[in-house]
């Protein structure tokens, strides 16, 4: 039985993921007209002689790959206008905007049928208002035949029942019962397609109306990103929950440090010691690996038994994620250094301390880096979790109270908060890491 229903599922997300691939290769479609608009472009204004026409090999060179700003510009405002796009902002000109859900007025014709009388038809007309605005039913003539027509009043993106019978000269104590929409024959589990929309038959009978909804999001999903904005400018000014926006990333930040701080502390000598001793590597080899594929996440009842719900418990999940990063990348690092540049330091008569402080240490600071850097990501990627502990403050905890609310506008706030910080911060440690390694790839 289990097996069934994970073949159900199976299927389900195969079918999302089919549904979805016009829109991926719509995106990738557009990836390579950029590129090739920006080729041309580039070709255009390239002089016909410079050191790059020089060069024999230029793919797979990786000295000859570097970050097209342009190609990084375009992207961003391609996902801006994307999501301005399905979501009508105004910051996108309307011709850009995918089709939207229906708002206005509209009608189907249902053809009804009684016992002992013959067939009748008559008009249901529903007005669709918008969310957040009020829509009365509007008003229509009853018509002249047993079968009355109907009004009704439905929300953009909402569906509602409309119960036919109850104004008609006979119920369903007669056997009322509805056969057709425009034309179109209908039994319960079925649904007809309209102009507008869709009308679908309950079990029991009863007609359900659902507007199109286009292929714009409902805003309760996915907000505009002036709504976005503006929500940002509010908890700017205002604050959340009690605390202003600054002190809810303030304390995230500390969390971040203090947990990857405290994590590289121990992990990079463990690293050390595990690159160099055979016995400190025998003995920590097996913890390392067996907690650096186990996710933070699975920790934290642990830490709540351990540490309980203070701050304590939100630094220890962190130091955990980083730990054991740090002490893989000490230990590759340690690993490898050129054993020529060893012996060499050796004939020269360079003692075990000279050779640590002098060889080693340079060597594996490249690696040392490129490990802070995917701890300090994970960490920051962490904190949302951590800030699951019985947080007060934090960007963590802005995101999971709005969600319970279904406040999207915060919560992606908070997801672009939380990407634009991370982001910063491993520009930091690029920059960081260009001060203070310089001989990264030279020596």
């Amino acid at each position: 039985m289990w097996f069934l229903d994970l073949m159900a599922e199976f299927r389900d997300v195969f079918i999302t993921v089919v549904q979805a691939l016009p829109y991926i290769a719509a995106y990738i479609g557009i990836i390579l007209l950029t590129l090739m608009i920006w080729r041309f472009i580039k070709r255009l204004l390239t002089p016909k002689k410079d050191y790059g026409s020089l060069k024999t090999v230029t793919f797979g060179d990786e000295s000859a790959v570097a970050s097209n700003y342009a190609a990084s510009a375009i992207s961003i405002l391609l996902i801006f206008v994307m999501w301005g796009a399905f979501t009508g902002s105004r910051l996108v000109p309307s011709f850009l905007h995918a089709p939207g859900p229906f708002v206005g007025t509209t009608s189907f014709t249902y053809t009804a049928e009684a016992d002992g009388q013959a067939p009748d038809e008559a008009t249901v007309t529903v007005r669709v208002f918008e969310v957040g605005q009020e829509g009365d039913a509007p008003e229509v003539e009853p018509g002249d035949g047993w079968a009355k027509n109907d009004s009704d009043s439905i929300g953009a993106w909402r569906s509602g029942l409309i119960r036919v019978d109850k104004n008609d000269d006979y119920g369903r104590k007669e056997g009322h019962r509805v056969t057709a929409v425009n034309g179109q024959a209908i039994a319960p589990g079925q649904s007809v397609e309209t102009e507008n929309g869709r009308v679908g038959m309950s079990p029991k009978g009863t007609l359900n109306f659902e507007p199109a909804k286009g292929w714009q999001m409902e805003p309760i999903w996915l907000p505009a990103p002036e709504a976005v904005w503006s929500r940002f400018m509010e908890i700017a000014s205002e604050g959340y929950r009690g605390s202003t926006l600054l002190e809810h990333l303030s304390y995230s930040l500390f969390r971040v440090f203090a947990g990857f701080i405290l994590g590289a502390l121990i992990g990079i000598p463990l690293g050390y010691a595990m690159g160099l001793s055979d016995w400190f590597r025998g003995w920590f080899d097996p913890i390392v690996e067996f907690m650096r594929p186990v996710p933070p996440l699975a920790l934290i009842p642990l830490v709540i038994i351990w540490a309980g719900i203070g701050e304590e418990g939100k630094v220890i999940l962190l130091f955990l994620a980083a730990l054991w990063i740090m002490a893989i990348a000490a230990r590759a690092g340690v690993s490898g250094v050129a054993i020529s540049k060893v012996h060499a330091a050796y004939s020269l008569g360079a003692s075990k301390t000279q050779i640590m402080r002098h060889v080693i240490v340079p060597n594996s600071l490249p690696e040392i880096f490129t490990g802070a850097r995917v701890a300090m990501g994970v960490c920051w990627g962490t904190v949302v979790a951590a800030e699951l502990v019985a947080a007060e403050k934090g960007a963590g905890m802005m995101i999971m109270v709005a969600s319970k609310f279904q406040l999207t506008d915060i919560v992606i706030m908070g997801i672009i908060l939380i990407g634009i910080i991370g982001f910063g911060i491993d520009i930091l440690m690029r920059l960081a890491e260009r001060a203070l390694v310089p001989w990264k790839g030279k020596i």
